[in-house]
């Protein structure tokens, strides 16, 4: 498969091809949520732990609770088939929008008029190491509601991960608005020290990720503030539902090496 393949509105076709109403909130307003599920061997990875978070995250919104299962696995299983993803790995996207509006402004429409739509596409879980730095310029705000929820709005992500490119890093941590470590761009931060190993809490204000969250009910990882630096022999990696990456060196210091991600992230699949 060479470009994702898109439902919305009861009609299939590629992401390129397929069309969203220019009066969509999404587009207008970043206002809606998604999912990224991992496809794996034909089967969604984790589905029901995707599809709380996405509800959970609508009501928090004040957004009209998107589909449920039983509406989505028919859609899933389709695409899949259409996809030809039923021995390969993919990246499945569950899109949520508040809909389309008539006025202009951010007033809020009439309830029922949310819009829902998939893509789906060959991806590859990532376990290569990444070179970071601590974004000066963008942090992560601790008592937003947005901070808990996954949602259009990245720009804060794509202008950190600007950042770190500017000099040289593969991508940026955020720091919380307590000066606090809280995440990664787009991927939750895991720190091995002294043999346990720690994640920001929610209260940092980082996204309750599907796998952090995994790590954490299982007792593997510890919720505890970390101060804004690591510590000599700290080990870390970037970890969400496509990859678990290895942080090599941050602001240009070399790190301890770890060479478990791949069974960390596995043993949260299973």
């Amino acid at each position: 498969m060479t470009s994702a393949i898109a439902w919305i509105d009861g009609q299939w076709g590629t992401a390129a091809n397929m069309q969203l109403p220019l009066d969509d909130r999404a587009l207008l307003l970043a206002d809606g949520l998604f999912e990224t599920v991992l496809i794996r061997n034909g089967a969604p990875q984790l589905l029901e732990e995707h599809l709380q978070r996405w509800s959970d995250s609508a009501v928090l919104l004040g957004m009209d609770r998107p589909p449920q299962r039983d509406a989505l696995e028919p859609l899933i299983e389709d695409a899949i088939q259409r996809s030809q993803l039923s021995e390969a790995d993919g990246a499945l996207r569950l899109n949520w929008s508040r809909g389309s509006t008539p006025q202009r402004g951010i007033g809020l429409p009439a309830p029922g008029q949310h819009r829902f739509w998939l893509t789906l596409q060959a991806c590859t879980p990532t376990f290569s190491a990444v070179t970071t730095i601590t974004s000066r310029h963008e942090r992560r705000n601790a008592s937003s509601r947005f901070s808990r929820c996954k949602t259009f709005a990245y720009g804060q992500s794509i202008q950190a991960r600007r950042e770190a490119q500017d000099q040289g890093a593969d991508d940026a941590l955020l720091l919380n608005t307590a000066g606090a470590l809280c995440c990664g761009t787009a991927a939750n931060l895991l720190v091995l020290r002294r043999g346990e190993l720690l994640t920001p809490p929610l209260s940092s204000g980082c996204l309750p990720g599907v796998m952090r969250g995994r790590a954490v009910a299982r007792g593997i990882a510890l919720e505890t503030e970390l101060a804004a630096t690591f510590d000599a022999d700290d080990q870390a990696v970037l970890i969400n539902s496509l990859s678990c990456r290895p942080i090599a060196s941050h602001n240009g210091q070399p790190m301890a090496a770890t060479t478990a991600a791949v069974e960390l992230w596995q043993s949260l699949l299973d």
